[in-house]
């Protein structure tokens, strides 16, 4: 597939490794500021939508590690709002399928209600990005 503008490709791919990792180690904060330089960096690209809700992912997981379920339900409902930008701008691709766990992610994330209680977000605070960790390796295999 080649890279085309406002869909997540493989330059989008390469830059999120540091982002997942720290999401993975449950350093959400810290997934939160790598991912939002990246969100920064050109607003016109709709590919964006998928770091955008990563972001709204990890700060919602912050707000449940807290026990703040106001600013949990907030943010997944937010994140809800972006999952449905992917899909209206079709932005999602083989990479996101194939490389971030984008369905299981999806589904945890549409799984908790829409006033949810916080063991309602157990399951999504348990998820890790594993399918990443094999990106590097097609990027390599790709260049040759």
């Amino acid at each position: 597939m080649s890279d085309v503008y406002g869909k997540f490709n493989k330059s989008h791919l390469a830059l999120t490794k540091e982002g997942l990792d720290l999401f993975n180690d449950q350093k959400y904060w810290e997934c939160h500021e790598v991912f939002e330089d990246l969100w920064k960096e050109d607003v016109a690209d709709k590919a964006r939508y998928i770091w955008w809700a990563i972001i709204q992912v990890a700060a919602a997981m912050i707000h449940y590690r807290d026990k703040n379920i106001i600013g949990a339900r907030g943010l997944i409902n937010k994140t809800k709002d972006k999952l449905r930008k992917i899909e209206e701008f079709q932005v999602r691709t083989e990479y996101v399928d194939n490389f971030l766990d984008w369905e299981e992610l999806e589904k945890l994330v549409w799984e908790v209600p829409e006033d949810p209680e916080l063991t309602h977000f157990a399951k999504l605070f348990e998820f890790r990005f594993k399918s990443y960790l094999n990106f590097h390796e097609y990027v390599e295999i790709d260049k040759e």
